[in-house]
C-alpha cells in the first residue's frame, strides 16, 4: 500500500458498516469471526476490492476458535500489496478497515499497512496516526507481534504498542476490567 493511492483510512466495526456506503470505499478489509455471515451492508456499496479473512479476536489458544496465526498477518500484507498495485489506476482511494467492533483485529491490521506503508516511520507515529483514525483502538497483540516480526520492526512495534497499552488505560479506565474479562489480561499486564 502506497500513500499516493489511499487517500482516506476508515476503522469501524460491523454496527459501522452502513455508515460508511456513501464515503466512497474503493478497499475493504473486513475481519470476521469463522462462523459469522457476510455484512449485508456491503451490498449497498460502490465496486470496491474486497479481502475478507476469517480468525477469532483472541491472544491464547482457546478450544474451538481461530487464533490469529502469522499467515493472517500475511493475507493483510498482501491486501497492501494488492492495494499498492492499483495506484496506477489515478483514482485516490478510501481503505476501510473493520472487524466486529473496530477495536481490535482492525486496529491491529490497519497498524500493520500503515507500517507496511511507511517503513521508515517511527513505531510511535504510527500509533498516533492509528488514534487519530479510532481512538477506542486496543490491537489485538498477537497480529502486532507477527507484523513485528513480517515487517522486520525488531520488536519496536511491540515496545509501542506497551506505550499504547499504558495510554488507553489512562483514557478509557473501563479497558483494563474489559479486557481482562474478555480473556486479555496479558495485554493489559503489558501496559504495566
Amino acid at each position: 500500500m502506497q500513500p499516493q493511492s489511499i487517500q482516506m483510512l476508515t476503522i469501524c466495526g460491523i454496527s459501522e458498516l452502513s455508515d460508511q456506503r456513501e464515503r466512497s470505499v474503493t478497499h475493504v478489509l473486513s475481519i470476521l469471526d469463522p462462523d459469522h455471515p457476510d455484512p449485508e451492508a456491503f451490498g449497498s456499496y460502490d465496486p470496491h476490492h474486497r479481502t475478507i479473512l476469517r480468525f477469532h479476536d483472541i491472544i491464547d489458544p482457546i478450544p474451538g476458535m481461530i487464533l490469529p496465526e502469522p499467515e493472517h498477518v500475511e493475507a493483510v500484507l498482501r491486501f497492501g500489496d494488492e492495494v499498492a498495485e492499483k495506484r496506477g489506476e489515478g483514482a485516490e482511494g478510501h481503505l476501510l478497515v473493520h472487524c466486529h467492533m473496530g477495536v481490535s483485529r482492525s486496529t491491529a491490521a490497519m497498524l500493520t499497512l500503515m507500517a507496511q506503508t511507511h517503513p521508515d516511520e517511527s513505531e510511535e507515529k504510527l500509533f498516533e496516526r492509528l488514534n487519530e483514525i479510532r481512538p477506542q483502538a486496543w490491537p489485538n497483540s498477537l497480529m502486532i507481534e507477527f507484523a513485528d516480526a513480517l515487517l522486520s520492526r525488531n520488536g519496536r512495534l511491540m515496545d509501542a504498542l506497551r506505550r499504547h497499552y499504558g495510554r488507553q488505560i489512562q483514557r478509557i479506565p473501563r479497558y483494563e476490567q474489559l479486557m481482562r474479562d474478555l480473556g486479555r489480561e496479558r495485554e493489559v499486564e503489558m501496559a504495566a
